[in-house]
């Protein structure tokens, strides 16, 4: 296993995903509201990028497979470093919602192929060291969203905030976006490790075989479905813990806030530790129990008050997004041949961006509806009843067309 190598691209997935979270939040719903947006709009700009991934990670994994790895990463790092410079210009909020469409292709493109190398090179350590770079990114994400709020505030804050003060900040974007491209070329352009040979034959033909023989597998569609759902419940708890917490809870924003870090950073320290445990013991029952762990604290939020009591469902959930995500991309890598993890990676990446768009659409229809005990209710059952229908497509193997060559 190339460790070096890993660690290497760990260092541009900071990097890189650090300029994207800076772009994001809070610096773009203050843009967008800057501009004149209303709630409805603003929630437009924040998910456009996602609507990218929706329908971009599939094709772009699975191009990886056939021109190989290291142009199509190159390609998703050149949308880090020039989109950026395109936020410099915007004046209305119909160009804010175009640039962030535009903007959506650099985790479209990058993310599954990345995802793809990782596998390529860790052997039998997928879990683990899949789940080290995701938990790298992670902490990408984490520094970005402060860094804007300051930056934010050091630049008059959100009340005084001008068009040069969005200028000043996607100016830093761009410039750790860039950052990203260059240390991704220093590191693409000499490395061999990089499966970069194009696979001789049609390529449009190879591009079509790969994606049926993947996507035509249950058990891809089953692994990656499990991380859609644990995908959609963490997507509602990220739009409305803070809610609950402050108007039905009573807690104050900064605690609001100390629980979705609490959240995040169980996630992102269990990782690893779970990726691993899943390299050793199986993927199946660490997939299980952590949905099990999402769909308990999920359920129990809407009957919970106390901060402290909250701040450990979501230290539970945590945990359970850590055992389910440090699992189901490396049980995807494990089902397919590694002449097509791009394409495998992309429709793992396409499942979870789904997962994450409909999040907030569904519980926010529930919660309307039904309010939070009901909803959260519900969408804890959707979670639980995931499970009967990963393990039997387990058991049942591939759909006939995925033996097909």
């Amino acid at each position: 296993m190339n460790t070096s190598l890993i660690t290497a691209l760990c260092s541009v997935g900071f990097l890189a995903r650090f300029s994207y979270a800076l772009a994001r939040n809070p610096v773009l719903p203050l843009f967008a509201l800057y501009l004149g947006a209303g709630p409805e709009a603003i929630g437009l700009a924040v998910g456009m990028s996602t609507v990218t991934g929706i329908f971009f990670k599939l094709p772009a994994g699975a191009l990886s497979d056939i021109i190989g790895r290291r142009k199509t990463m190159l390609a998703g790092l050149c949308f880090f470093a020039i989109i950026p410079f395109a936020y410099l210009l915007v004046a209305s909020y119909e160009a804010l919602v175009a640039v962030r469409f535009l903007h959506g292709f650099a985790t479209a493109i990058y993310g599954p192929v990345a995802m793809a190398v990782v596998a390529d090179v860790a052997g039998a350590r997928k879990g683990e060291m899949l789940s080290w770079f995701s938990s790298v990114a992670i902490m990408g994400t984490l520094a970005g969203a402060p860094v804007g709020g300051l930056l934010v505030s050091l630049l008059g804050g959100a009340q005084g905030a001008t068009q040069t003060t969005f200028q000043v900040i996607y100016g830093v974007v761009a410039a750790t976006g860039l950052a990203a491209l260059l240390l991704g070329m220093r590191i693409l352009l000499k490395d061999e490790r990089v499966v970069s040979d194009a696979h001789s034959g049609s390529r449009f033909t190879q591009f079509v075989t790969g994606i049926k023989e993947v996507s035509g597998d249950r058990r891809v569609i089953a692994a990656s479905a499990m991380e859609g759902v644990q995908n959609m419940s963490m997507g509602a708890l990220e739009a409305f813990l803070p809610i609950y917490a402050v108007t039905v809870a009573g807690l104050s924003a900064f605690e609001a806030g100390i629980l979705w870090a609490g959240q995040v950073v169980t996630t992102m320290l269990a990782k690893p530790v779970m990726g691993r445990f899943s390299d050793g013991h199986g993927r199946n029952g660490v997939i299980v129990a952590g949905v099990l762990c999402c769909a308990v604290p999920f359920a129990a939020i809407p009957l919970l008050t106390s901060f402290w009591t909250l701040l450990a469902a979501c230290m539970v959930f945590g945990l359970g997004e850590a055992l389910v995500t440090s699992s189901s991309a490396a049980l995807v890598a494990d089902l397919c041949k590694a002449k097509h993890y791009g394409t495998a990676m992309g429709v793992f990446g396409t499942i979870f961006d789904i997962g994450h768009a409909s999040g907030p659409i569904v519980s926010g229809i529930l919660v309307g509806m039904l309010g939070y005990g009901w909803a959260f209710g519900i969408m804890a059952a959707l979670l639980v009843a995931a499970i009967p229908f990963f393990l039997v497509a387990m058991k049942e193997g591939p759909f006939p067309v995925s033996r097909q060559s």
